[in-house]
């Protein structure tokens, strides 16, 4: 029996395996995506690129191909976690070596895209640094990307390539569903998230809330004001995209207590717990923590109630369906 794909809503039902073009899938994983890459290399059923990298004393990164994708439909799988700009520039390296070699096709797969929040001149005298990664990929010699959960969807607008902004919403949601937990009510973090924690609400078919919260002027701290919507006596989900500090995460689940909430349980896709943002999390006790692994934990920052779900079976499936000239959105019912 065909099983759905997980984080997706398509089920293959028997669909026979459509023709392959002339090109054959590469895929590369950069230093910040070893593990991943390794997992979607898996799942295609296909070897990992061979290259070579080196760091010379001045910090400056060299990279060699150790085998020829002239012609090939290329994938470098490269999230942009710590250090961050050193795994930027990594890619960029990445992406203008395989255009030297000819690729036929440079796709960039990037699990999580740093300076999301950048998307917009929300002050006097500052850039939109979102704007400008967008470029500086495409001047590389990028032909396509791929990645997920961006902070705002508008930041698809910034590339002049075309791209896939996958979710990772339906295998989170499919595992909370799973769990079956009575009287729960999702919460927003904040009234931003608000319209994503419908759809979780929705598909849950629960009850919302969202926190009001006001984010002081450097958007280094933010302070939980208020809360939309009744919690006395349920269990919470509380759901976002990102947790970088876990300062906003504790002062919404005090507040959730405070209201009268049961069991907490927390959701969100890029793991990303700068400083210490994991200790933060593991001292709130809360039921659970669900989280993906488009961004490497690694040892020291993963606690007891921490489960990682893995996006590397839905970008496997996303980059079969690139590479063959199918629909991915047919992948989410889209």
């Amino acid at each position: 029996m065909d099983e759905r794909i997980p984080g997706t809503t398509y089920t293959p039902h028997g669909e026979k395996k459509e023709t392959a073009p002339a090109s054959r899938i590469m895929l590369f994983n950069g230093s910040a995506s070893a593990d991943l890459g390794a997992e979607i290399a898996a799942a295609l059923g296909v070897p990992l690129g061979r290259y070579t990298r080196t760091s010379f004393p001045n910090e400056n990164i060299f990279i060699r191909l150790n085998e020829s994708v002239r012609g090939q439909d290329v994938y470098v799988v490269q999230t942009m976690c710590p250090p961050v700009h050193e795994n930027i520039f990594e890619l960029l390296i990445m992406i203008d070596t395989l255009k030297r070699d000819s690729a036929g096709r440079i796709n960039v797969v990037i699990p999580y895209l740093a300076y999301a929040r950048s998307d917009k001149k929300d002050q006097p005298r500052v850039g939109i640094t979102a704007r400008l990664l967008a470029n500086m990929l495409e001047a590389a010699g990028a032909d396509r990307y791929m990645t997920i959960d961006l902070h705002a969807g508008q930041i698809q607008g910034f590339f002049n390539i075309p791209g896939d902004a996958l979710k990772a919403f339906h295998l989170m949601v499919d595992y909370m569903a799973a769990k079956k937990i009575p009287d729960l009510v999702v919460c927003s973090a904040d009234l931003g998230f608000a319209k994503k924690a419908r759809d979780w609400a929705e598909r849950l078919d629960t009850q919302l809330a969202i926190i009001e919260k006001r984010r002081t002027s450097n958007d280094s701290t933010s302070e939980a004001l208020s809360l939309i919507g009744d919690v006395n006596g349920k269990n919470v989900l509380l759901v976002d995209d990102e947790v970088l500090t876990g300062g906003s995460v504790v002062n919404a689940v005090n507040l959730l207590r405070r209201e009268g909430a049961r069991d907490v349980y927390l959701a969100f896709t890029h793991p990303f717990l700068a400083g210490k943002a994991a200790e933060r999390l593991a001292a709130l006790e809360l039921k659970e923590v669900i989280v993906t692994n488009t961004l490497p934990i690694p040892p020291e920052k993963r606690f007891p109630n921490l489960t990682i779900l893995s996006v590397a079976p839905m970008l496997a499936k996303v980059i079969e369906r690139a590479h063959l000239g199918m629909s991915v959105g047919e992948l989410f019912n889209e």
